[in-house]
């Protein structure tokens, strides 16, 4: 018996020491890979404003004179993930500005690791002054949804619409109490070698970014060598590892709860608010779409039918098409 528990504990840590040394290999590859700096791998498309903490990248097209329409992507996006959308409100002669939500893309990281969803929605005000915007129609989808609402919280007189677009908000059941995160689960996220270990293997390893893409939409195969490719682009600036992994926290453990997540900030919302939602979305199911309208007076639910929780790039036809129609009657 002694014989057999022994050769199990061996078995557990020879399986302990495999499993850090594949993550050892995939933060030195991290490392051996991260070498761009974020203004020399930067497309020329785009440009750097000051957004507050950071000098934030942006790419814009359409008239400077035309309404404003900000776009605001999610987890593991950038700016040029959006740029079917931006063709299609620049066509229609709206100023049509995609952003870099630090730590992801091009923008610069904050000093202090601040990514609170009250943080990057400051953030976003920070960039509407820096372009000399007065007021624009926000649109925000996925993780950068709960940014975007803390924006039109922070700056009500500076938005004057949302469109939320399957958007990861966290809004907490009427009269719910807010839960903190574990104490393990904090101490394991406090852990940066293993938890950069881990964003290494499976976040900002490019051979990685097909089945993230592929596993947040509903037909894999509209996750196309094309578009696996512009996920990937950032993947090569210094210290992404580090960044998303001091980033992780306020994904999985945030201090606290944020205003967007208040279901009673939703009926305060003075602009107009458009809903749009795939659904076959498994990560922000239908479900969270259809309560957010009901909470938001006057918000209108838009579904497409056989899209997961990246309408953009799955229907970028029919999600452009909404778009357009959403931000005519919203400006």
């Amino acid at each position: 018996m002694r014989r057999l528990l022994r050769w199990g504990l061996y078995a557990t840590f020879a399986m302990l020491a495999l499993v850090a040394l594949i993550l050892a290999f995939f933060r030195w590859q991290a490392a051996e890979r991260e070498v761009v700096t974020a203004q020399d791998g930067a497309p020329g498309t785009g440009r750097y404003v000051t957004a507050g903490d950071v000098a934030m990248f942006v790419q814009e097209a359409g008239p400077t004179d035309g309404t404003p329409v900000v776009l605001v992507h999610g987890t593991g996006a950038w700016s040029e993930t959006w740029r079917e959308s931006l063709t299609t409100l620049a066509r229609a002669g709206y100023r049509a500005i995609a952003i870099d939500l630090p730590p992801f893309g091009y923008s610069q990281r904050p000093a202090q690791p601040l990514y609170g969803k009250h943080e990057q929605g400051r953030r976003i005000v920070g960039a509407l002054d820096a372009l000399g915007i007065s007021g624009a129609v926000l649109v925000g989808h996925s993780f950068g949804g709960g940014p975007t609402v803390e924006a039109a919280l922070v700056a009500p007189e500076r938005v004057q619409g949302l469109v939320l677009v399957d958007a990861a908000l966290g809004i907490l059941p009427e009269g719910g109490q807010y839960e903190p995160p574990s104490p393990l689960l904090r101490a394991v996220l406090g852990v940066e070698p293993l938890r950069d270990a881990v964003v290494a293997t499976f976040l900002t390893n490019p051979r990685f970014t097909r089945n993230l893409l592929q596993a947040f939409i509903h037909d894999p195969a509209r996750a196309t060598d094309a578009r696996v490719a512009i996920y990937r682009q950032p993947l090569a600036v210094k210290g992404s590892t580090k960044a998303i992994g001091e980033w992780l926290p306020a994904l999985l453990a945030p201090a606290g709860p944020a205003a967007s997540e208040n279901p009673a900030s939703y009926r305060k919302l003075g602009m107009p608010v458009l809903v749009i939602w795939g659904d076959r979305d498994t990560i922000t199911p239908l479900a969270q779409g259809k309560r957010l309208a009901a909470i938001t007076p006057g918000a209108e639910l838009m579904v497409m039918a056989g899209v997961g929780h990246i309408p953009q790039i799955e229907d970028p036809a029919g999600f452009n098409e909404l778009l357009l129609k959403g931000v005519n009657r919203l400006k």
